[in-house]
């Protein structure tokens, strides 16, 4: 092998062979969710490599939602299996907006194509029941009165996951979730600014029951169609309150 050959090939981080040897051991069923990691010294005895190494592994495993880890000692300190896909992806998709490398325009694209066929998959799907209980726990508690903005995204938020759970595909929901966590600054922002919030949030209220309604109805082309209309009309109402306002010359 030539010197530039050689220097051309990339460099094998420390802490790869560790994150590869994890996910040998996940496939293999070595290791389970719920399981706690070795501890530091452990680790790195076990794979040859410095602590220094190992932290950088569980922090990026924390990061991805692989491992819940914490400092400190007990039952719940180090690192355990938590496999919680959602988090990770939620988490690099909301920097990758916030950079405007994804523009939110997109991201809202991508939930109606998602949310449309989950709807369809939903409503035609036997059984359910549990999904359908908690989509309609959340539809009662976004009725209360007494509600605040904050509290009210925050329930929606989990009422649009909670309806693509219905279709019974873990890889869709998981999808569906991050992509609502993704936006979620941009879309708590936008309810911010609506000044006509409680008009707002009483054509919200009225969206998501027909929505929800229609799917019980097992209606699922009624159910795809009212939540495209409920998704861009959202999203148009917020690109109005968060648009800049023309200035004035008085």
């Amino acid at each position: 092998m030539t010197a530039a050959a050689a220097g051309s090939a990339p460099r094998r981080r420390t802490h790869d062979a560790l994150l590869k040897d994890i996910e040998a051991d996940l496939r293999a069923g070595k290791i389970k969710v719920g399981d706690r990691l070795p501890g530091e010294r452990t680790l790195a005895e076990n794979y040859g490599i410095s602590r220094a190494s190992v932290r950088e592994a569980i922090r990026i495993l924390d990061a991805m939602g692989v491992v819940r880890s914490s400092v400190g000692s007990g039952p719940t300190s180090g690192a355990i299996v938590v496999s919680d896909p959602s988090a990770g992806l939620s988490s690099a998709l909301r920097l990758h907006v916030a950079s405007s490398r994804l523009p939110v325009e997109d991201i809202v694209q991508t939930r109606i194509l998602l949310e449309t066929w989950t709807a369809r998959a939903g409503a035609a799907r036997e059984g359910g029941d549990a999904e359908r209980e908690q989509a309609a726990q959340l539809l009662e508690a976004m009725d209360h009165a007494d509600l605040d903005r904050a509290a009210f995204h925050e329930l929606d938020a989990r009422f649009h996951v909670a309806l693509s759970s219905l279709a019974g595909n873990e890889v869709m929901a998981t999808i569906m979730e991050s992509l609502s966590g993704s936006i979620v600054d941009y879309v708590k922002g936008s309810m911010d600014a609506m000044e006509d919030w409680p008009d707002v949030l009483e054509v919200l209220r009225t969206q998501h029951h027909g929505i929800f309604d229609a799917v019980q109805s097992r209606d699922g082309e009624l159910a795809a169609r009212l939540l495209r209309e409920h998704i861009e009309w959202f999203y148009q109402r917020a690109g109005d309150a968060t648009a800049p306002q023309p200035h004035t010359i008085t």
